[in-house]
């Protein structure tokens, strides 16, 4: 679970912004749906993040960085070392020469060696910062990696602890244990300008960078930089490789559409494919005859859970264009059922539908606006004073009580 994001310099967000989900203590959880920070923390955060706001207001851009860093954390040593990062600045020639810093909070074990199921947990903090170097040519500038720190806080009342340091190609603290001799020395010629520590260890095999990296791999995105669009086919793979996610979408579509009675893969010499079959129709439908509510369930459904099964964190980008607004609520409140998500899963979204305000708590919603500079800003319902938990978000929202509302004409 993700409980604090802090952005800088990223997209449509220039200045810092930090987004701390943890809740007020004493907060009444009315819908289930506030988790411990970590195992046995007397802390909780929302399991549903929604991010409300107009068009271009940069509510994509959080989840941007989001995914942006957990590419970064994973992939980036698989990046063509004299190629650019796959990001943007703020559109301004002052913040082109600033830094980038991107940074998380997060839950993970106090024997970071030693994982466990059963281990103790605690906050943990991992930290990038990206800033600028001209190319050797002389045309334009180039961001590396500057510095790029692990943080954890074994000790609820004492001070965060460094686990893992690194600035520019220089390890300059790791906690004992945690690389050994031969590790350090291929660090020194395998460790990249573009390429994150972590990333790189695990080239290398090690045990703790691999735990980080089973964690990475449990956030289940529809968005990267651009919308990811997954075919036919891809889907048709993963429901033949997961039966049980399969059953619970052919469950769910016949719930949702009156006319579906069965879904079926089919398996063709040189292809694989989902059909669906309707009441009354004999002949079979193919996904890519469906509608589009149905096509997008089927698209977004693995996301959903995926995240669920594991105690993961699913992305999508405006999920209530992708999903009926009848089933939308519903997929909220799987997010609190004990049964549906028994490991803490978190859902964080962009949204348009204001009318689904009426199914959140001021806890789970978020709001993005952009100043006259096209600075995004982002803030939470609960920050704002005298929003009581009883009051219509949907009504106050729409009047524009709250701010960050789309203005038409």
């Amino acid at each position: 679970m993700l409980f604090k994001v802090e952005i800088e310099n990223f997209l449509s967000i220039g200045d810092p912004i930090t987004i701390d989900l943890r809740a007020r203590k004493g907060t009444d959880d009315v819908l289930g749906r506030l988790s411990p920070i970590y195992k046995d923390s007397d802390d909780r955060s929302p399991n549903v993040v929604a991010l409300f706001g107009p068009n271009a207001a940069g509510k994509t851009n959080v989840l941007r960085a989001i995914t942006f860093a957990t590419w970064f954390v994973s992939r980036s040593f698989d990046w063509s070392p004299e190629t650019s990062l796959p990001y943007e600045k703020f559109g301004s020639m002052e913040k082109l020469e600033q830094r980038t810093r991107l940074a998380f909070s997060f839950a993970g074990f106090v024997d970071f060696l030693n994982p466990s199921i059963e281990g103790e947990q605690c906050p943990y903090s991992y930290e990038v910062i990206l800033g600028p170097r001209r190319a050797p040519q002389g045309d334009g500038l180039q961001d590396i990696v500057l510095s790029e720190k692990i943080t954890y806080q074994p000790k609820r009342r004492g001070k965060p602890i460094t686990i893992l340091e690194r600035r520019g190609l220089e390890i300059v603290k790791a906690a004992p244990g945690l690389i050994d001799k031969g590790t350090r020395l291929a660090l020194k010629s395998v460790l990249r300008e573009r390429a994150s520590i972590i990333a790189t260890l695990g080239q290398l095999n090690n045990p703790v960078a691999g735990h980080f990296l089973k964690s990475t791999a449990l956030i289940f995105s529809d968005i990267f930089i651009d919308r990811k669009i997954i075919g036919e086919r891809d889907l048709s793979n993963f429901y033949r490789d997961h039966p049980s996610f399969f059953d619970a979408l052919k469950d769910l579509a016949r719930r949702i559409d009156l006319g579906i009675e069965d879904v079926q893969i089919h398996r063709y010499a040189d292809d694989i494919t989902l059909h669906f079959q309707h009441a009354g129709l004999d002949q079979i439908i193919t996904l890519r005859r469906e509608s589009d509510g149905t096509r997008n369930l089927v698209s977004v459904f693995p996301y959903l859970v995926q995240a669920l099964s594991t105690g993961g964190i699913a992305i999508i980008d405006e999920l209530d264009t992708t999903i009926h607004p009848m089933l939308l609520p519903e997929i909220v409140r799987w997010f609190g059922d004990e049964v549906r998500n028994p490991h803490g899963a978190q859902l964080w979204m962009t949204c348009h539908s204001a009318s689904l305000l009426s199914e959140l708590t001021k806890e789970e919603i978020l709001f993005c606006e952009k100043d006259r500079k096209g600075q995004t800003s982002v803030f939470k319902l609960a920050e704002i004073e005298g929003v009581r938990r009883s009051e219509n978000f949907y009504g106050k929202y729409m009047s524009g009580e709250y701010g960050a509302v789309p203005q038409v004409g």
